[in-house]
């Protein structure tokens, strides 16, 4: 059974990934629906989900970066599992609620076919919003500093992507926002893993990498130690 705040960080990640995915919706939609304008609007509701829901999530509010800081040795596997599974059905459920404000079908703007471009677009993109978050993080930056950083990653990343794709960066949101196929999936992953990499591997501070080659050595005793045990 989950634990209270286990069940509240899953529900925060629930409303996050809404709530970008209808920022995308909205301004995308609409008479300024340029990359510019998204970008920004989209910038600003995750600085908004930061300051909001900081206290009780991670504030991932996408996929991308949570398979990325679960690679980076950030977040437990049920955690992240279950982070992903509420990013993915926040999306969906803003996506229904905005076709019946309205009132009519959202189409399609995923590529007829699968485009090497796009998915090279979103990799880059989501590189440069996860290098950005994963500094933050290991930074262990707090309030307006946290939120501003990683709106802005987050702004640069959507204009970046948008050269030669929709700009979404965000698996769950780009199923929102009905801009889904594997460029759009695979992606923001492969980018967003190879940002939190590599800011660990040059960037982080010393004091955070000895704690997390703490951490890893520590899981790999461990299941060694439940042996010793076993066989006493």
């Amino acid at each position: 059974m989950l634990s209270k705040k286990q069940m509240t960080a899953v529900v925060a990640e629930f409303l996050g990934a809404g709530i970008l995915t209808f920022g995308f919706l909205a301004v995308s939609r609409s008479a300024i629906g340029v990359p510019y304008f998204i970008a920004i609007g989209v910038g600003l509701a995750f600085a908004m989900i930061v300051l909001v829901l900081g206290s009780v999530s991670q504030t991932h509010a996408n996929p991308a970066v949570t398979l990325a800081m679960w690679t980076v040795r950030k977040i437990k596997t049920l955690d992240a599992v279950l982070y992903i599974a509420a990013q993915f059905i926040g999306a969906v459920a803003v996506y229904k609620l905005y076709e019946y404000l309205v009132v009519q079908g959202v189409q399609s703007i995923a590529p007829a076919e699968f485009d090497w471009r796009v998915l090279v677009a979103e990799a880059v993109g989501a590189f440069v919003f996860v290098f950005g978050f994963a500094a933050a993080v290991f930074k262990k930056y707090t309030g307006g500093t946290l939120a501003s950083t990683l709106a802005l990653s987050l702004i640069v990343g959507i204009l970046v992507a948008g050269v030669a794709s929709n700009g979404i960066i965000n698996p769950a949101a780009a199923l929102g926002v009905q801009s889904w196929d594997r460029s759009y999936l695979l992606g923001p992953i492969i980018g967003g893993i190879l940002g939190a990499n590599l800011y660990v591997l040059l960037f982080a501070p010393e004091a955070s990498l000895k704690a997390l080659v703490s951490t890893a050595s520590k899981s790999k005793k461990s299941p060694a130690k439940s042996k010793k045990k076993s066989k006493k």
